[in-house]
């Protein structure tokens, strides 16, 4: 029998990992999307409040909720869908549960969470894929 090493796969396409910014529950995010419509593509931005993060690992998703028109707007997003080509965050804030499902009952200023305050300046980050 031969025995097989563990050698590291070397490929000319081998790029460096990306640090993902993670959007926690209250943050105010922009997520731009890919979308293609026949031969043509598009950015699409969706902006709304992370309501909830599941999972671990590859299988990592985060919802966000906008109100649009009156009406409430779920959308559950892969943190490593191809599709994300960027993940701002615009605003967070203060909360004190990790799922804010409660802020489908909410309407108007009810739904308005507080920012967070903090010692630097308030300014967008971003998570370009």
């Amino acid at each position: 029998m031969s025995r097989q090493t563990n050698k590291p796969i070397s490929t000319p396409e081998a790029k460096e990992p990306v640090e993902k910014i993670l959007p926690e529950p209250g943050d105010l995010v922009d997520v731009h999307l890919r979308i293609t419509e026949g031969d043509k593509e598009r950015i699409q931005i969706f902006r709304g409040t992370v309501i909830a993060v599941r999972g671990s690992g590859a299988g990592k998703t985060f919802t966000v909720r906008r109100v649009s028109r009156g009406v409430g707007i779920e959308r559950i997003f892969p943190l490593n869908a191809p599709v994300i080509t960027k993940i701002e965050i615009r605003r967070k804030s203060k909360v004190r549960r990790a799922k804010l499902f409660y802020l489908r009952t909410k309407t108007g200023r009810e739904a308005v969470l507080k920012e967070r305050k903090s010692g630097e300046e308030s300014r967008p980050e971003t998570m370009e894929s």
